[in-house]
C-alpha cells in the first residue's frame, strides 16, 4: 500500500491548523505523514507542532507558498504528495477518493477535490452552514463514485493530490510566483505538456474557508500581486491562464 506525504504550509490562524490536522487525522484510514512548514508564524503554530508530534520546518522569515511547498515536496518520502492549505477541512474517506481517481489510469498526474470555495470548475453549490453538515453533504457526494470524476485542465493548489513520479519529471513549483497566486496553474500547466491528465474527483468534498492566512498578510495588495503573477504566467507561457478556468 502506498503512503502519501500531506504538505501543509502555514502563516499564523493556530486554530485553522489545528482544524485541519484533527481532521485529517480523523478521517484517513490510509498511510500518511504531515509535514507542516511553517512560514514564521508568531502564534505558537512550532509549539503545537512540538506537542502533537508532527513533522514540521520552523522557517525564521515568511517565505510564501510556494517556497513552503518545495520545502516540503523535498522532505516528504511518500509516494505521493499532497499540497494541503491550512484552512482546509476533510471528512471520511477523502484520501481513499482522491488517490482512486490518481490511480485510475497511468496518464493522470494531479486530482483535487470539489469544494465550496475556489476558483474555478472546482467550486460546486454547497447546502450546508456548518461543520456537521459539511460532513454530511461529504457522505452523500462520497457516495457517487468514478462516475463523478471530471477532466479538466486546472486543479487549485487547495487539496492538490500528485504522484511523486510526477514531481521526478516535472519538478517542484516555480518560486517566481512567491508568495502565491498561480503556481497551482504553472504547475497543471507543466503537467499537462508532458502528457499528464488532471482530474476533479467530484465524490470528494472538502470544506475550504477561503486563503485565510494569505488574505490577513497580502489583502491590501491582493489584486495587484495576482495581476502580477498571471503576467509572469504569460510571458514564461505565451498563453493566459484564464483560457484554462
Amino acid at each position: 500500500m502506498t503512503m502519501t506525504s500531506i504538505i501543509i504550509p502555514t502563516y499564523n490562524r493556530l486554530g485553522l491548523l489545528r482544524s485541519c490536522v484533527e481532521a485529517v487525522r480523523a478521517h484517513t484510514g490510509l498511510p500518511y505523514e504531515i509535514i507542516v512548514i511553517d512560514n514564521a508564524s508568531t502564534d505558537g503554530t512550532d509549539a503545537y507542532c512540538r506537542e502533537n508530534k508532527l513533522t514540521f520546518i520552523s522557517l525564521p522569515e515568511n517565505r510564501g507558498f510556494p517556497a513552503a511547498c518545495n520545502l516540503g515536496m523535498q522532505l516528504a518520502s511518500g509516494d505521493e504528495l499532497l499540497l494541503l492549505n491550512n484552512d482546509v477541512i476533510v471528512s471520511r474517506g477523502w484520501l481513499a477518493h482522491l488517490k482512486n481517481a490518481l490511480y485510475s489510469a497511468p496518464d493522470v498526474g494531479i486530482v483535487g477535490p470539489v469544494t465550496n470555495y475556489a476558483s474555478g470548475r472546482q467550486q460546486i453549490k454547497v447546502p450546508y452552514t456548518d461543520i456537521s453538515g459539511f460532513h454530511a453533504e461529504a457522505e452523500r457526494l462520497s457516495l457517487r463514485g468514478p462516475s463523478e470524476w471530471i477532466g479538466t485542465r486546472r486543479l487549485v493548489g487547495l487539496c492538490f493530490l500528485f504522484k511523486r513520479e510526477l514531481m521526478d519529471t516535472i519538478g517542484l513549483l516555480d518560486e517566481r510566483y512567491s508568495p502565491g497566486h498561480y503556481e497551482d496553474d504553472d504547475y497543471c500547466y507543466r503537467a499537462r505538456l508532458r502528457g499528464y491528465r488532471l482530474l476533479i474527483a467530484g465524490n470528494c468534498l472538502v470544506h475550504h474557508e477561503g486563503s485565510a492566512s494569505f488574505k490577513e498578510v497580502y489583502s491590501s495588495r491582493l489584486q495587484e500581486l495576482v495581476e502580477r503573477n498571471r503576467r509572469i504566467f504569460m510571458d514564461k507561457w505565451h498563453a493566459d491562464p484564464a483560457e484554462f478556468i
